[in-house]
């Protein structure tokens, strides 16, 4: 899920562990069974080059941040009864490398990336700009 943003950050125990204070990008990376490295490298391109920004440029364009986010619940299962399911989301120790490795082929690919923290109990902050999320999906 990718949220055009004129500044986010994330908090953990009430300390901000990352932040972004000019426009960019919110990456909330949720992972699910079947995703591999390839994938995570694929996702990496997509959102570098992705053109959601003013005048329909990419964070590769302008340089623009990006605050990147793990979001296992972005894969509950809503179908039955009124609790999610969160069987769709794959583990920790499955999720936790993949989404350090999107976090690695943007920094590779030039971006800058600030992060929250795997597992924590994380606050969000945003100011969504237009609004524009997108769901991204390979």
């Amino acid at each position: 899920m990718v949220q055009r943003v004129s500044q986010a950050s994330v908090t953990v125990d009430g300390q901000v562990v990352g932040a972004i204070d000019e426009p960019g990008l919110l990456v909330l990376v949720g992972v699910t069974h079947e995703d591999t490295r390839d994938k995570a490298a694929r996702l990496a391109a997509k959102l570098w080059g992705l053109r959601i920004l003013d005048g329909e440029k990419s964070c590769s364009n302008l340089g623009a941040p990006l605050l990147v986010i793990s979001q296992f619940t972005l894969y509950a299962d809503t179908g039955k009864g009124r609790r999610p399911s969160w069987s769709g989301a794959a583990p920790g120790p499955v999720a936790e490398p993949l989404v350090k490795a999107v976090i690695h082929e943007l920094e590779k690919l030039g971006a800058r990336v600030q992060t929250g923290e795997f597992g924590a109990d994380m606050k969000v902050a945003l100011v969504n700009d237009g609004p524009v999320t997108i769901l991204v999906e390979l």
